[in-house]
């Protein structure tokens, strides 16, 4: 049996700004496309579902994120809604980076915003974690040369 990682899906209110804000990253648009169908139904075991996805590629190609818009059934929201690290589930998306200055300029224009501060862990990198679309927090490193 092997295993390769194929994407992460990220849930969010506003497509649009989601992909604005994983381009900003350096991330490139693969395609989009509205989802539904009973197999859709049958899987996610809801019903009635329609949504719009975007899958979204890191320029190398080698990772994928599916940013996914649900028109139907509405949305469910967890407590709180402004989460920290220590919540369960998916905690981080870590992009490795060559530029965290520019990038969390970058990300700042479309939204994000540090949880916490910019730290360097040992002589290897320079560390933060960016509160993202759906509340997911994106965890920047860009490696000390």
């Amino acid at each position: 049996m092997s295993v390769q990682m194929h994407h992460v899906g990220v849930v969010v209110n506003d497509l649009d700004a989601a992909i604005a804000f994983f381009t900003a990253l350096g991330m490139e648009l693969e395609g989009e496309a509205p989802i539904e169908g009973s197999w859709v139904d049958r899987i996610n075991n809801l019903e009635g579902i329609r949504l719009d996805i975007a899958m979204m590629k890191t320029p190398d190609g080698e990772a994928r994120l599916e940013l996914t818009k649900f028109h139907s059934p509405a949305l469910v929201s967890t407590e709180p809604e402004i989460a920290l690290g220590n919540k369960l589930g998916l905690r981080t998306l870590m992009f490795s980076i060559d530029d965290l200055d520019a990038t969390l300029a970058a990300l700042r224009t479309h939204g994000g915003e540090p949880v916490g501060e910019v730290v360097q862990y040992e002589n290897l990198y320079r560390i933060c974690y960016v509160r993202g679309p759906g509340g997911v927090i994106v965890a920047l490193a860009e490696q000390i040369s």
